[in-house]
């Protein structure tokens, strides 16, 4: 399977994988849902029928905590498809525990003088806790970069550069020349600067998790090294999330127009 096609990063999970991480209790779902709203979470909002999906955020509860509203699109259409959509289905983080919810019938409303999509509170939420579980391959054709914080030897005057194999919000896999500097498990890594297509370069902190060769096409031996983001600041968490969504959009887009 080739790296534009093989995994879908924001899709939601089935039903049947997520019975034993439901929560029924209304005072867990408000509560839960007011985490979202007070950490300005994004919300990946997948249409039910036809598969529209869009990028949103909750934005507060009615006062008798009955409905939630949501952020509409930029975009008329979907604002159109989503209030004639069934069923939307919901998914974002919290402290890296993946979200899952559906809403709907939506309707349209004025919040405060703006527009915004309102639902009734859903019955249940799931709270998935898997680590890294927006995990993407970066398609070849972008440029996503990571300059590490230490260079290949004291005779090179710039620090190393490395392409960027898959990115989630709780880490990334870099590909690395076999003699490189050597990078042990565990090793944190300071002031590394990650680089994201028509994005603003992120510095990070990466921690060392893994690392193993692998071959390119052209049989080219590399090393593939896997790092864990260390207390990654939130608009960083917010432009990787950003990154992922209109990169799997944009996927989606091309193979529905090959179909």
């Amino acid at each position: 399977m080739s790296e534009e096609t093989e995994n879908q990063a924001v899709a939601p999970l089935q039903n049947d994988s997520l019975e034993k991480y439901l929560l029924h209790g209304k005072r867990q779902i408000r509560q839960l849902l007011q985490a979202l709203i007070d950490g300005h979470s994004l919300i990946s909002a997948h249409l039910s029928p036809g598969g529209q999906s869009f990028l949103t955020a909750l934005v507060t509860l009615s006062d008798d905590e009955e409905w939630v509203f949501l952020d509409v699109s930029p975009d008329r259409q979907i604002n159109d498809r989503a209030l004639q959509a069934e069923r939307m289905v919901c998914v974002t983080q919290l402290d890296k525990i993946r979200i899952q919810f559906s809403v709907g019938p939506l309707t349209e409303m004025q919040l405060d003088g703006r527009p915004a999509l309102a639902a009734r509170i859903p019955e249940q939420m799931a709270r998935v806790q898997r680590r890294e579980f927006y995990r993407m391959q970066v398609p070849v054709t972008h440029e996503v970069s990571c300059r590490l914080g230490v260079k290949a030897d004291e005779t090179d005057p710039e620090p190393l550069e490395a392409r960027v194999l898959d990115i989630s919000p709780g880490g990334t896999a870099l590909q690395l020349p076999l003699d490189t500097v050597h990078l042990p498990i565990g090793k944190v890594i300071d002031d590394c600067v990650l680089k994201l297509v028509d994005g603003e370069a992120l510095t990070v902190r990466l921690e060392v998790r893994n690392n193993s060769q692998q071959s390119t096409r052209s049989g080219v031996l590399t090393q593939r090294v896997g790092f864990r983001f260390v207390e990654l600041p939130r608009a960083a968490d917010t432009q990787i999330q950003r990154y992922i969504f209109k990169t799997e959009r944009e996927r989606s887009s091309r193979e529905r127009g090959g179909l």
